[in-house]
C-alpha cells in the first residue's frame, strides 16, 4: 500500500464515520477547529483507524500529539512501516 493509498483510505474512513465532506479533508485541517472533532471523537477515530488498517493503537504517546489530518496521515504511515 502506497503512502497516497493510506492517505486516501484515512480520509475516506474518517469522512464516512464522522459525516465529513471529503473536500474538507485537507492535510492541514485541524481536527477540532476545522473538522469539528472533539476528544470523544478521537476515541472513535482510533477505532476507525484500527479497523481500516488492521492494527492496534495502544496508549502511544504519538496519538496524543495528533492535531491535524496530516498528523494522522504521518502516524498511520509510520505505524504501517513499523509493522512490515
Amino acid at each position: 500500500m502506497t503512502d497516497q493509498e493510506i492517505i486516501d483510505l484515512i480520509n475516506t474512513a474518517l469522512a464516512n464515520e464522522f459525516e465529513l465532506n471529503i473536500d474538507d479533508m485537507l492535510p492541514g485541517a485541524i481536527l477540532k477547529d476545522d473538522l469539528g472533532l472533539d476528544s470523544l471523537d478521537r476515541v472513535d477515530m482510533v477505532i476507525v483507524l484500527e479497523r481500516a488498517f488492521n492494527f492496534k493503537i495502544r496508549e502511544e504517546e504519538a496519538i496524543r500529539e495528533i492535531y491535524t489530518l496530516r498528523d494522522i496521515h504521518n502516524f498511520v504511515i509510520n505505524k504501517k512501516r513499523e509493522l512490515k
